[in-house]
C-alpha cells in the first residue's frame, strides 16, 4: 500500500467536517477565513537524504523542500518550525553551529523566520518541518481544465544526477560533479513566481516525487488526460552534455524527483503573458504539454512521434 492509498483508505473520512484540510488531497492546509496556509514534511536519513555528514547542506535542502509546498500554492512562506531527532554524533556542538549558520542563511535568502521546534534522541537523524504562509487564496491541486497548457519552472533532472554522484554511481569530473551535487542539496526555488500564480494557474504542485508522478497527482481523479512533449521538457546544458556523452535517454532522468520546481496548468489565453512574465522576473518557465478531454490518457510525444504510454511512476512511499 502506498501513501496515497493509505490516506484514501484510512484518513480522508476523518476530515469530512474540516474543509480546510482540502480532503487531504493537497500538500497544504488552507484556512481561508483566517488566511493561513500550513504544510508539514518529514525527512529521514537513508531515505530523504543519504546521511548527516554534511549537516549544513542537509538542513538547507529540507528547509527549501518544505517551503516549496507553500510557494507552489502562490503564497510566500513566512514562518517555519523545525524538529530534529538524532544522536550525540548527529547533534554535536560543531554540527549545531553549522546547522544554525545554514538556518540563518535560509532565513535571509527567503525572508522566513524560525518560530519553534523540538529535539529528541534517535539513532538515525530525522527532521520534520512545518511551513506557514498567510494568504486569502491559493492555487489548488485537481483544478485543471480541458485544453489547459502544462508548464514547469526551471530545469529537471540535475538533482537526480547529483544524488547518483553522491552514491558514487556516476562520476563525470570535479566541476560537473560539484554542480550536480549542489543542485541536489540546494534546489533553486522559483520564489519570484508566487506573486503571479493565482493570476495564471488553474492548478499547481511542486515536483518532489518526479514530473510524471506529480503530474498524475495534479490531475488525480479528474476526468481528463494529457499529452506531454518529451522534447520540450527543460534540462540544463550540463545534463544535456552528460546524456549525449554517455548515450543516455532523457526520459530516464527527468522524472526522478527532488527538483522542487513548480508544475502548473494554465489557460491558453495566458501564453503570451507567461512568456513575457518569465523574461520580466528572470524565471525560466517552459510549456511542456496540454490537458486533454480523454480520460486517463497519458501520452508522451517526442518530436511528433508518440511514445509508449507512461509507466514512470516516480517515487512512492510504500507501507
Amino acid at each position: 500500500m502506498d501513501e496515497f492509498e493509505l490516506i484514501k483508505n484510512y484518513f480522508q473520512k476523518l476530515t469530512k467536517n474540516n474543509p480546510s484540510a482540502l480532503n487531504l488531497n493537497d500538500d497544504v492546509f488552507f484556512d481561508k477565513k483566517n488566511k493561513i496556509i500550513i504544510s508539514i514534511d518529514t525527512y529521514n536519513e537513508g531515505i530523504h537524504f543519504l546521511n548527516f555528514k554534511k549537516p549544513h547542506k542537509v538542513i538547507k535542502k529540507i528547509i527549501r523542500s518544505s517551503i516549496s509546498d507553500i510557494i507552489c500554492k502562490g503564497v510566500k512562506p513566512k514562518f517555519f518550525f523545525l524538529s530534529g531527532s538524532g544522536s550525540k554524533k548527529h547533534f554535536s556542538k560543531k554540527n549545531f553551529k553549522l546547522i544554525s549558520k545554514s538556518i540563518n542563511e535560509e532565513q535571509k535568502k527567503y525572508d522566513i523566520k524560525l518560530s519553534g521546534g523540538d529535539t529528541t534522541f534517535s539513532k538515525k537523524s530525522s527532521f520534520t518541518v512545518v511551513a506557514l504562509g498567510l494568504s486569502k487564496k491559493i492555487v489548488k491541486r485537481n483544478n485543471v481544465k480541458i485544453n489547459d497548457d502544462i508548464y514547469v519552472t526551471g530545469n529537471l533532472g540535475d538533482s537526480f544526477i547529483g544524488l547518483n554522484v553522491l552514491k558514487k554511481k556516476i562520476n563525470i569530473n570535479k566541476k560537473y560533479n560539484n554542480y550536480f551535487i549542489n543542485k541536489y542539496f540546494f534546489p533553486e526555488l522559483p520564489i519570484k513566481l508566487h506573486k503571479y500564480l493565482n493570476k495564471i494557474a488553474n492548478s499547481s504542485i511542486d515536483i518532489s516525487d518526479g514530473l510524471f508522478a506529480d503530474l498524475n497527482k495534479l490531475i488525480n481523479d479528474q476526468k481528463v488526460g494529457y499529452n506531454l512533449y518529451l522534447n520540450k521538457i527543460p534540462i540544463s546544458k550540463k545534463l544535456s552534455f552528460y546524456l549525449k556523452n554517455n548515450n543516455k535517454k532523457p526520459i530516464n532522468f527527468i522524472s526522478k524527483g527532488d527538483d522542487y520546481q513548480i508544475l502548473f496548468s494554465s489557460p491558453k489565453r495566458n501564453r503570451k503573458y507567461i512568456k513575457n512574465l518569465a523574461k520580466r522576473i528572470n524565471q525560466k518557465i517552459t510549456f511542456i504539454g496540454t490537458i486533454t478531454n480523454i480520460y486517463k490518457q497519458r501520452k508522451l510525444v517526442n518530436y511528433e512521434k508518440q511514445l509508449k504510454p507512461l509507466k514512470y511512476k516516480g517515487y512512492l512511499h510504500k507501507f
